[in-house]
């Protein structure tokens, strides 16, 4: 049988090379095109769609009248008794003020939301229409701590609306639009991008959606869209240095809105989740002191009487997770257990001891508890001499000190007398006067004590070790340096 070698012919590489070039030019076209379909040569459509449900707000407060600065009129001029007499009669009428925002509506039968600080205080609100329609507003609800307010107006047809989108899927660079009524210009239009997320302005519960849309006065209160159409925020504050915009604008995340409103239309007002422990960050030098594996989680500095405290958790714990969700910090745990149901038992995990802990915590009303103070412990001090330990010159609590520090009458542990200006504890923010009163989350009674702890602390090979420090009664926990030079 023969056989005969088949060669494979060798394709032409100039119809290849066309081929390629033809196909990476449809890919660039392809590429453009979505890039083109992402951006919208116009928002036109999207604003026709939804600025019906967009509003104006008008309020109006009477405010008390002020005689206001003296003019100027010579002693003995004739015209001193016409002036004094003016001003007898027109300096304390009381005179009516007015303010502007916007807001929007979430439902066709008249419940709009807005800006707390928009309608605080006002004797009337006046709600404009796009149309031009005007109808007057009562509050349903108002929660300062997210500066949101509920509003109902009553209308003789359903009205538009827009819904809630969800902020948690928004992203850096996201296209939104601003809507609403800046420096009371009437109904305005601005976009831009989402600059970015989960800022924090003051509040425990603040989550702003940072975007760099055109937001100035009039605009609080209005809704930050997303090229959905759905509300993704709600326009709140500014950064700027001259009250103007710079293209730092701050909107409320709707997730949390969402929250709020369904409070405030159901009770009237807030019903946040209280689990009844101070706390504050972890540090990693902390985090080395007591053996945690991770610098994360919420430090437990003080426990009143409450849910917590009912529950087991005590003062050093460190909490890491809540109710199924790891606990990064204490912005974390304060937003997850505020959003939490009063009355829900949740499993709370602490590290204590170089071990996890799992407790369970039915949670209080964080609005009636806020006015109730932390119980302090009340154990005897005992005497000792002044001590220098740490950059620190430490005092045993006298009857003296109690005094003149206001401490409680049987406060326990160690007064900060003098703190050395060079040292790590200074830096750290230990001050004179501040009271120490545990040290490696085990209680203080003398300068003997906090020795006994730092030489533990050493044995066991930590580097630094941490305090429990109490400034005007508020506690927070200081790790500090106890490596021997």
């Amino acid at each position: 049988m023969n056989s005969s070698v088949v060669s494979i012919p060798r394709p032409n590489t100039g119809y290849f090379r066309v081929f390629w070039l033809g196909l990476m030019a449809a890919v660039l076209v392809l590429s453009q095109s979505l890039q083109a379909a992402a951006r919208p040569d116009s928002l036109a459509d999207l604003a026709e769609e939804i600025s019906d449900a967009v509003v104006n707000i008008t309020t109006s407060t009477v405010v008390a009248g002020s005689r206001g600065p003296n003019p100027i009129v010579p002693e003995g001029s004739p015209f001193e008794d016409f002036f004094r007499e003016f001003q007898d009669r027109n300096g304390d009428r009381p005179r009516r003020s007015s303010a502007l925002g916007s807001g929007f509506v979430i439902s066709e039968d008249g419940y709009i939301v807005t800006n707390n600080h928009v309608i605080e205080s006002a004797d009337e609100i006046v709600i404009e229409f796009f149309g031009g329609d005007e109808l007057e507003a009562t509050v349903v609800g108002t929660d300062p701590n997210t500066d949101i307010a509920l509003l109902k107006v009553e209308a003789d047809k359903p009205l538009p609306y827009v819904s809630f989108g969800d902020s948690d899927t928004a992203r850096v660079g996201d296209w939104v639009m601003a809507m609403g009524n800046p420096l009371g210009q009437g109904f305005s239009v601005s976009a831009g991008i989402v600059s970015a997320r989960n800022r924090a302005l003051s509040g425990s519960y603040d989550d702003y959606i940072q975007t760099d849309a055109a937001i100035n006065r009039g605009n609080s209160g209005g809704p930050l869209f997303n090229m959905d159409g759905k509300v993704i925020g709600v326009n709140t504050a500014i950064l700027s240095p001259n009250g103007g915009s710079i293209g730092i604008g701050f909107s409320m995340a709707s997730n949390v809105v969402k929250n709020v409103v369904g409070q405030l239309k159901e009770y009237g007002e807030t019903r946040r989740g209280w689990l009844g422990v101070r706390i504050q960050d972890v540090t990693p030098d902390m985090a080395e002191a007591m053996g945690l594996e991770k610098t994360s989680g919420a430090l437990v500095t003080d426990v009143p009487d409450g849910p917590a405290k009912d529950a087991g958790i005590l003062q050093g714990d460190v909490i890491v997770n809540f109710d199924g969700t790891d606990v990064i910090d204490t912005r974390s745990l304060v937003r997850k257990v505020g959003n939490t149901e009063v009355g829900k038992a949740v499993r709370v995990t602490v590290f204590r001891d170089g071990k996890t802990v799992t407790l369970k915590v039915t949670l209080g009303r964080r609005e009636e508890a806020e006015a109730i103070p932390a119980a302090q412990s009340r154990e005897d001090a005992a005497p000792d001499e002044p001590t220098e330990m740490l950059g620190l010159t430490l005092s045993p609590v006298t009857d003296q000190l109690r005094e003149e520090l206001n401490l409680k009458p049987n406060t326990q542990g160690l007064v900060v007398m003098d703190v050395d200006e060079t040292t790590e504890a200074y830096e750290k923010g230990l001050r004179a006067g501040d009271v120490i009163t545990e040290a490696g989350q085990q209680k203080l009674s003398s300068a003997k004590d906090l020795q006994d702890r730092v030489d533990e602390a050493r044995d066991a090979g930590r580097k630094s070790l941490l305090l429990l420090v109490r400034r005007a009664g508020e506690p927070r926990f200081v790790a500090l340096s106890i490596i021997e030079d």
